[in-house]
């Protein structure tokens, strides 16, 4: 029987803390399809990404004549899980959580 092991306290308040933050800066697929409705075609949906590059080459291309943007349609719900993926471990690495699958664990020896 493996016995589950509680975080000290100081540990529980860092992983709160990232938590936290990550919540603040994680993007909702929502809010990416509201922009995609009203500005796909000039790409504001990528400028919320932050995929300045392609948001820019949509803007003078106009959503390439449209094609970007219809493919957006499918793609965005992906590229929202990407991004928000990548801030959680830039998060959490900045706090020394290593990020398993299930959860948070906190490094040892760090």
């Amino acid at each position: 029987m493996t016995e589950s092991r509680a975080l000290p306290e100081w540990e529980r308040i860092s992983v709160l803390r990232a938590e936290s933050e990550y919540e603040s800066v994680k993007k909702e697929v929502r809010v990416a399809y509201l922009i995609w409705v009203f500005s796909g075609i000039f790409g504001g949906h990528r400028f919320y990404l932050g995929d300045t590059g392609r948001s820019i080459a949509m803007l003078f291309t106009l959503g390439g004549l449209g094609v970007w943007t219809l493919i957006d349609l499918f793609l965005i719900r992906g590229r929202v899980r990407a991004v928000n993926r990548a801030r959680r471990a830039a998060v959490m690495a900045r706090h020394g959580i290593i990020d398993v699958a299930f959860g948070s664990e906190r490094r040892l020896g760090g």
